[in-house]
């Protein structure tokens, strides 16, 4: 087969045979996951494709609303691949190297760039992997791969790579403050993403982590990974964060789950001075009524994270690859295509269940 779709007419290089078509976990709704069949993407002259080792299943990816707006989709933001093929202007990269990939790129230039908010350039969110991490084969587009695609040292694991992006959303809400010895960090959420920010927290310095969740279990791993307290939303945890503190409130509160609740809690954690951070969409149609009377007189700062950029898959690799990032135990599942919609009920459920993996071959 000929990979090469257009360009200068060179031929794509190959590390081995690539067949003529590739499985694929199509989405259709949100309890509607179809293994398919469908061609391998041809490559551009600046393209690269790889065999997806690994990909791990995002909490978005079990948003109903968030599912819909996409479907019929192939879903899986979180790959590592091995490069079978190359365009023939690829220089970048060789045959045969591991590599993550981020789905979505900002151009870095235009004025939403040049602030710092990368993730809402329009080329970011214009971009995108083809098909999609949930398949046996996924092309990485010119932009992609010159942008944000990294090659993993040989030491780091294929878990640890598909922790890149996940990892990399968890730094970027750090860049709204400068933490102290003196700081309270507080983590609303500990599923996966919580318990990455738990550890973010000590690596950036807060003095002291706190972690909330309903699910005892979740409590624990984070004590294990970092947290000094651990605390039960339904026991009154405002006032113990408080009392723990000594009065002060937490300096940094991350609110995980995307409920007007959770960002309810969020805002009566943070002491005078403090920064709420919004770290996952509410559905389109819901609307916060915030505490405006708090927010005014302790002075609060409300605002958001929305994914990463490429300085955080840069930080966070440099992470995952010194060890100072734990990311093994919170894979908890690891399926074939064949296992999307059980990996999806699971991630919707909640419970004791953190991380699952797709792995698409053998």
């Amino acid at each position: 087969m000929s990979l090469a779709k257009h360009g200068t007419g060179r031929p794509s290089r190959l590390s081995a045979h690539i067949p003529q078509t590739m499985r694929v976990a199509r989405t259709y709704d949100i309890d509607d996951h179809r293994v398919e069949s469908r061609p391998v993407p041809d490559l551009g002259p600046r393209d690269a494709l790889i065999r997806v080792r690994a990909c791990g299943l995002c909490g978005s990816d079990a948003l109903d609303w968030y599912v819909r707006q996409k479907a019929p989709t192939v879903l899986g933001h979180e790959p590592v691949g091995e490069v079978v093929a190359v365009g023939p202007e690829v220089t970048a990269f060789r045959l045969g190297q591991r590599v993550f990939t981020h789905h979505h790129v900002p151009c870095g230039e235009c004025h939403t760039c040049r602030r710092g908010f990368e993730t809402n350039c329009e080329r970011f969110r214009a971009t995108a992997l083809d098909p999609g991490g949930f398949a046996e084969f996924l092309r990485i587009p010119a932009e992609n791969l010159e942008a944000d695609t990294l090659a993993l040292p040989d030491r780091m694991s294929d878990v640890e790579g598909t922790f890149i992006e996940p990892l990399a959303c968890a730094l970027r809400p750090f860049r709204r403050v400068t933490l102290t010895p003196e700081d309270t960090v507080a983590i609303v959420g500990l599923g996966v993403m919580g318990q990455l920010l738990v550890q973010v927290a000590r690596a950036r310095g807060a003095g002291r982590v706190a972690g909330l969740d309903f699910v005892e279990s979740r409590r624990e791993l984070a004590m294990r990974l970092g947290a000094h307290l651990a605390l039960d939303p339904c026991q009154d945890a405002p006032a113990r964060l408080w009392e723990a503190t000594g009065g002060l409130g937490a300096d940094l509160v991350i609110v995980g789950p995307g409920s007007p609740e959770a960002v309810d809690l969020g805002i009566a954690l943070a002491g005078r001075g403090g920064t709420v951070v919004l770290f996952s969409p509410t559905e389109p149609a819901r609307r916060l009524a915030v505490d405006g009377h708090g927010l005014y007189f302790r002075e609060l700062t409300l605002t958001a994270s929305y994914s990463c950029g490429p300085r955080e898959t840069r930080e966070a690799l440099d992470l995952l690859a010194s060890g100072a990032i734990r990311v093994e135990p919170l894979v908890t599942h690891r399926f074939g295509l064949e296992g999307l919609g059980e990996a999806l009920r699971l991630a919707r459920s909640k419970g004791e269940a953190l991380k699952s993996l797709i792995v698409p071959g053998p």
